[in-house]
């Protein structure tokens, strides 16, 4: 449950960069994946993070003669950063040729990462916690959840995996443990890939800023999670990909649910490439946002 030493900075800021759906591999790749590459490089370099997370579909799979190989790429930019980094799968990045397990032990080659398997008996590969220390005496200050979402529904439902019960009450589990005792909760994120049906909600409520260019690509079955989110209390956003030309953020019920920006050239979507930045400070239960363009770009979310 370590953040493997994160911890905010003297100025009591903690600053993540977010790549979602970079997409190496498939047809054309060299030209296109170079460019992502470079992106990320350049984004790292600019906005200076204390962790990196990527939120799924690292690579195309399917298709791919070596997709272990095109995974390595596709961290490899993330890896010569020497800033610490986390994932979670998407639906595309075990879809043939390689195991969820197969490439964690790609990403646990590298000494900066921090992603864990999770527990084995809860659905998935890759849900765990990390938490950040505080400025000054180290003691847990926040806590990031990562969950993996999963990636094909089994017929008759069809469609996107749903976050499972076991994963629902893996949760709860961890948020009682790391808030035990405490006056109020830690100030917590949660990263994972597939968005939840409440993202539908919040842009048909109204409540979201930024672009919604295709449908919500959620499950179809809402196993609670948002719900349990909400009565935890410790949640203040979400962070997932997949649909690359969504961007927007959201508030409901005090949650803010919010996408990435695509950042691989390698697949489909007309969003002009990027990365999400979330900045929190030691002692807030607030966050701000904003998208950090392949053009140099900064654009603000409130």
């Amino acid at each position: 449950m370590s953040g493997g030493g994160l911890k905010f900075r003297a100025d009591g800021t903690f600053t993540i960069v977010q790549f979602t759906d970079m997409h190496f591999g498939g047809g054309g790749e060299m030209e296109q994946d170079g460019k992502t590459a470079a992106l990320v490089e350049r984004v790292i370099a600019t906005e200076r993070p204390d962790l990196v997370v990527l939120t799924g579909d690292m690579i195309w799979s399917a298709g791919v003669t070596d997709p272990a190989s095109s995974f390595r790429r596709a961290i490899a930019p993330v890896t010569a950063s020497g800033v610490p980094w986390a994932a979670v799968f998407g639906n595309h990045d075990a879809e043939q040729g390689v195991t969820r397990e197969e490439l964690l032990a790609i990403q646990l080659e590298n000494s900066g990462c921090l992603t864990q398997s999770g527990p084995a008996d809860v659905s998935g590969t890759g849900n765990y916690a990390l938490t950040v220390g505080s400025k000054d005496s180290g003691s847990d200050a926040a806590v990031f959840y990562f969950l993996d979402s999963g990636a094909e529904s089994p017929e008759p439902v069809g469609g996107y995996e749903w976050l499972h019960t076991d994963q629902v009450y893996w949760y709860t589990s961890q948020s009682r443990r790391l808030n035990a005792g405490k006056a109020a909760p830690l100030p917590a994120l949660a990263f994972f890939h597939i968005p939840l049906p409440e993202y539908e909600t919040v842009w048909r409520l109204g409540k979201a800023v930024g672009i919604k260019s295709e449908d919500v690509c959620c499950p179809k079955i809402n196993s609670g999670m948002f719900a349990a989110m909400v009565e935890t209390g410790d949640v203040m956003g979400v962070f997932v990909g997949h649909d690359h030309d969504n961007d927007y953020c959201g508030t409901l019920h005090g949650v803010k649910l919010c996408y990435g920006r695509v950042t691989g050239y390698n697949c489909y979507g007309g969003l002009r490439r990027g990365a999400r930045v979330v900045r929190m400070h030691e002692g807030r239960r607030s966050f701000v946002t904003w998208l950090r363009l392949d053009n140099g770009e900064a654009v603000q979310f409130t």
